[in-house]
């Protein structure tokens, strides 16, 4: 690893919060998985340093805010995804209603998973 400078570092992060970026908007959720060792590294790199400029990390961190923000709206997405799917197998497995005096009762439904041919 060379000594590089405090703005090639920060550079290099900004090309990656790019490539990040892309792929939130392109929904390569593994891709992420690829780019966060690199982010944390550089991060941890700029972090060391002694003279960096606040003018500098300014567009960085604007950066940073925004694609925090599409990793926001990604989870909650996926938890809505989530949510859907288990509430579509609720459904599945049957009908829950109440009796006239308040119990709960399930109503199994059986799906027939034959297709049926029509002529």
């Amino acid at each position: 690893m060379k000594n590089e400078t405090p703005t090639e570092l920060i550079v290099a992060l900004d090309e990656l919060l790019d490539l990040e970026r892309a792929a939130l908007v392109d929904g390569e959720l593994e891709r992420l998985g690829v780019l966060l060792p690199q982010k944390e590294k550089l991060i941890e790199r700029i972090n060391t340093l002694d003279s960096v400029e606040r003018e500098a990390l300014a567009g960085v961190q604007s950066k940073v805010s925004r694609n925090q923000s599409l990793l926001n709206s990604a989870m909650e997405g996926i938890q809505a995804v989530a949510n859907r799917m288990a509430e579509l197998r609720r459904v599945r497995r049957g009908l829950e209603t109440y009796d006239e005096s308040g119990r709960k009762m399930q109503h199994n439904t059986q799906v027939s998973k034959q297709l049926e041919k029509r002529a």
